[in-house]
């Protein structure tokens, strides 16, 4: 690249479609600060399109990616624990003392989920 070609550069007026995406950009960041980051780019859109904006969701998407925009999704609660069941219930023979007088009178183990390594 020649020398006075990056100043002819340097010193071009930005572009029209660089200003809209600016305007465009700093609208979807207000929509989202708006609601609290929990809308994703679906309600995003369709806000853009209620003020005449003509744009898709995966546009709307990419841009929010590109900014680090991420909606906040609450997971729903789920049982996973069934307490009334018919079932019959071993009793606590140990209550939580888990020394032996002897071998082979105390078995014990650990049920808990191993951590993978990195």
């Amino acid at each position: 690249m020649s020398r006075s070609g990056y100043y002819r550069w340097r010193k071009r007026p930005e572009s029209r479609r660089s200003i809209q995406n600016k305007r465009l950009n700093a609208h979807i960041k207000a929509i989202y600060k708006k609601h609290k980051g929990r809308y994703g780019s679906p309600k995003i859109t369709d806000e853009l399109r209620d003020k005449g904006f003509r744009i898709s969701k995966n546009n709307v998407a990419r841009r929010m990616k590109a900014a680090g925009l991420r909606s906040i999704v609450k997971r729903r609660y789920r049982v996973t624990t069934d307490s009334k069941h018919s079932h019959p219930v071993a009793d606590n023979l140990l209550n939580r003392d888990f020394t032996a007088a002897e071998p082979n009178t105390v078995w014990v183990s650990d049920i808990s989920v191993p951590q993978q390594a990195a």
